[in-house]
Order: C-alpha cells, then structure tokens, then sequence
C-alpha cells in the first residue's frame, strides 16, 4: 500500500503504527479492541505528545483525550452496502480500506446523496472546485464520487508527507490551511473531524 506504509503498518502481529506531526498514536490489536476511542494522552520529557490506547504505565500521567463508544451506526449493516467500491477505490489509491469507509462515515453517513451548506457533494463530499479537477461527470454517482475522492486524499496524503491526522484536516478544511499553520488547524469542527474520523476507523476495524 501507498507509502502510507511508513505511517500505518499493519501484518499478522495487527499492529497499526500511525506517526502525526510529531505525535504518536500506537495501537495494539492483538485481539478485541477495548472501548473504541478510549484513547488517552500523555507529555513526554521532551515535550513530545503521545497517545495509546493501552495505558501501561504507572509512572506516566494520562490524560484522557478521546472517550466515545462505538456507535450502533458505525457496525450498521447498512454502512456495508458501498463496501464493493470502497475496495475497489482502496486498490487503486492504496489508501486502506476501513479509513476510506471512516472517512465516508464522517462526511455523508453514507448518503449519496448528501449535499453539504458549502456545496460539498455526495459520499465524499466533493468540493464544487475540485469537481473538474477531478474528471467527475456526476458527483452523486457512488463509484465516481469514492473514486475521486480517494484519488483526492491520496494527494493530500502525499502533499502532507504521509502525516496522517494532517491529510484528514486538510481534507476538511483545504489544504492551504493545513499549509498556513504546519499543524492541525484549530478549528473545532476540523479538530473533531480528524477525532472522529480516527474513531470510525478504530470501530470498523473490529
């Protein structure tokens, strides 16, 4: 897959490694996850931010950074009906499978046609800008619109140097934004995109 190899990895061991703007999140799953997107924080002694979900140690000071429950939506067995195409687009883009399907989620619960109030358009919710750009002829059909918009993140993923939580930011909120502030914009609504995007990530995984 996509040289987001460097940045997420997972074999037989089930073993994500996810490295963001000099932040880590490690995620083991060698078995059931615990509650999805209980996920905890902590400062290093170099001021480096880390986060896991297995808080193992006793001589560090945890923070609680995301808590939610999978929700019932999130094992739907309505969310499955674009997983066909989901597959085919995560081929082609070498973007993996269940964080294309997150980001699905999060942009339009999986509502074709869904029309955001800045005009964002269906599954991935495709700019009005970035409709010609990206050859779509009609951004409510399911297959070209995940089409496009995996081709979209891949660019984004690469433009952001494989930083994942960046390319989900600048995803939501343009990449010049990205660009302006070297980091996760702080913006509520891009912070709890990239939060919520992770956390379907994590339950469709199960």
């Amino acid at each position: 897959m996509l040289k987001i190899l460097q940045y997420i990895q997972t074999g037989l061991k089930g073993r994500i490694r996810i490295i963001l703007c000099g932040y880590l999140i490690l995620i083991w799953q060698t078995g059931p996850f615990p509650a999805i997107a209980d996920i905890y924080s902590y400062i290093d002694g170099a001021g480096v931010i880390h986060f896991t979900n297995v808080p193992t140690s006793s001589t560090v000071e945890y923070r609680i950074y995301l808590k939610e429950k999978p929700s019932k939506s999130a094992a739907d067995s309505s969310n499955n009906r674009y997983d066909h195409l989901i597959r085919q687009a995560s081929r082609t883009s070498d973007i993996p499978f269940y964080l294309l399907k997150a980001i699905i989620k999060a942009e339009s619960d999986f509502n074709p046609r869904a029309i955001s109030r800045a005009g964002a358009m269906g599954l991935m919710q495709i700019m009005p800008e970035n409709v010609e750009d990206l050859k779509v002829k009609d951004p409510f059909d399911p297959r070209e619109n995940i089409m496009a918009g995996s081709s979209f993140f891949k660019t984004l993923f690469k433009r952001f140097n494989g930083q994942l939580p960046l390319a989900l930011a600048a995803y939501n909120a343009g990449p010049g934004i990205v660009d302006r502030y070297q980091s996760i914009p702080p913006f509520r609504e891009t912070e709890d995109y990239v939060k919520k995007v992770m956390g379907y990530y994590y339950a469709f995984r199960q």
